[in-house]
């Protein structure tokens, strides 16, 4: 099975497919028993009927993968502390079991989550804001940081972060880091392989996988106030940059570049299979890439000559504190220690390795996972957080749409147009 996205983040440790906004969701289920002792990391919980754990001082919800990986390190901070932990997985729904639990007082202390749910959850004031020692800040990218804010505070702490690179396979083509957009297109049709390059755009369309493209040329989702916060008010598609960045599509489209016969389910085997000298996509390739024996580059997105970077987007994890939660104190003295140092983050990553947001974690990681931590520099260099407002769900089908249309030959402009009116409309901008 080809690994995407989604299992990347939710079921395996090294392999995504975004068929919605969400990041970072769960579809798998764990189940584990209590252990003996001054701390316990365990739990079990379903989406349908789930509460905390009422013996223990400290309790932590988070998806299956980060669960498992999670577990082990908070049991032994619970013992340094002298308080129990519960580390209880919640399989499906995570985000929402969280807020409506939390409302009713009966969920965790702590959550771990996906930087774009920030919107959603302080909105619904389901989390507290955290402080982040200047010390500390100084140890995290600030892709990470910037991704943990909202109306100019941290709510969260960050531990790992994605976002999407150039693979190239270096047996097909001769240009292992092409300048250019255009420059990769030359080099791709030289290649005489069965695709130019390996883009999940599918008949629905991925706005997440098109993002580098749209970005490059002008394109934006959200402007931004004078605080750099996102302003929902000031909606970027159907205004110039995106019309540009859809004739840039339409070109592309028309000389068979972009494909929407290429989808979340068989851009990464176009590559390993040897039918496509590059392909776009995240760390949750790795895996069969290397299993497929290639020998592979991992560069930057190239932007279109003359115009703006390409900047995909970073989509972060982190530790949320729960507003309601039983023991505020400890929530905070945990989220802190999970970034004060690598102890809890390099326990995680050993078991369910995501790329790091910490520098020191980064350098410890370097020799033995070149690539996770090209992954981290790419994000930290190339990429932006991916909008964490609630008015970003009303962008993905309406431009992913728009574009794979354009891919397949609608008409560029209106198309574009018509779907940023679609979503003016959606959140009254």
């Amino acid at each position: 099975m080809t690994l995407n996205r989604r299992s990347f983040l939710s079921m395996t440790a090294i392999a995504t497919t975004l068929a919605a906004a969400a990041a970072c969701g769960s579809d798998g289920s764990s189940t584990s028993s209590a252990t003996d002792g001054a701390s316990a990391a365990s739990g079990d919980a379903s989406s349908t009927a789930v509460a905390r754990d009422a013996n223990a001082d400290l309790v932590i919800w988070a998806d299956e993968k980060k669960s498992d990986s999670l577990k082990d390190a908070a049991q032994k901070w619970g013992d340094s502390q002298g308080i129990t932990v519960a580390v209880q997985t919640v399989a499906n729904e995570l985000q929402s079991t969280f807020v409506t639990a939390n409302q009713a007082g009966n969920g965790p202390d702590v959550v771990v989550g996906a930087h774009d749910w920030l919107g959603n959850l302080v909105q619904n004031g389901a989390i507290s804001p955290v402080t982040i020692a200047d010390d500390t800040k100084s140890n995290l990218s600030k892709v990470a940081l910037n991704a943990m804010t909202y109306d100019g505070q941290y709510y969260g702490v960050p531990y790992s972060v994605e976002t999407l690179g150039l693979f190239v396979n270096k047996k097909l083509t001769q240009d292992a880091e092409p300048a250019t957009i255009e420059k990769l297109v030359e080099a791709g049709k030289a290649a005489g392989t069965e695709a130019i390059l390996s883009l999940p755009v599918g008949e629905a369309g991925d706005a997440y996988h098109m993002e580098p493209i749209y970005t490059s040329a002008g394109g934006y989702l959200f402007g931004k106030d004078s605080d750099g916060s996102l302003n929902a008010k000031d909606c970027g598609v159907g205004a110039e940059g995106s019309l540009k960045a859809a004739e840039k599509m339409a070109e592309l489209g028309s000389e068979g570049v972009l494909k929407t016969s290429i989808t979340g389910d068989n851009a990464i085997s176009l590559f390993t299979d040897g039918k496509a000298p590059y392909l776009i996509s995240g760390p949750w390739a790795i895996s069969d890439i290397e299993k497929a024996g290639i020998d592979y580059a991992l560069v930057k997105i190239p932007g279109f000559d003359g115009m703006d970077d390409a900047r995909p987007f970073a989509g972060v994890n982190g530790f949320y504190i729960a507003s309601q939660g039983k023991n505020a104190a400890f929530a905070q003295t945990f989220v802190a220690d999970v970034i004060k140092d690598t102890t809890i983050t390099k326990a995680m990553f050993d078991i369910n390795q995501l790329p790091p947001v910490q520098t020191d974690l980064a350098d410890e990681l370097k020799a033995d996972y070149p690539n996770m931590v090209t992954f981290s520099e790419l994000a930290a260099d190339n990429a932006d957080p991916m909008p964490s407002i609630p008015e970003m769900a009303e962008v993905w089908t309406p431009l992913g749409k728009a574009e794979a249309n354009i891919i397949k030959g609608a008409e560029a402009d209106s198309t574009m147009t018509s779907a940023g009116d679609a979503i003016k409309q959606a959140i009254g901008a």
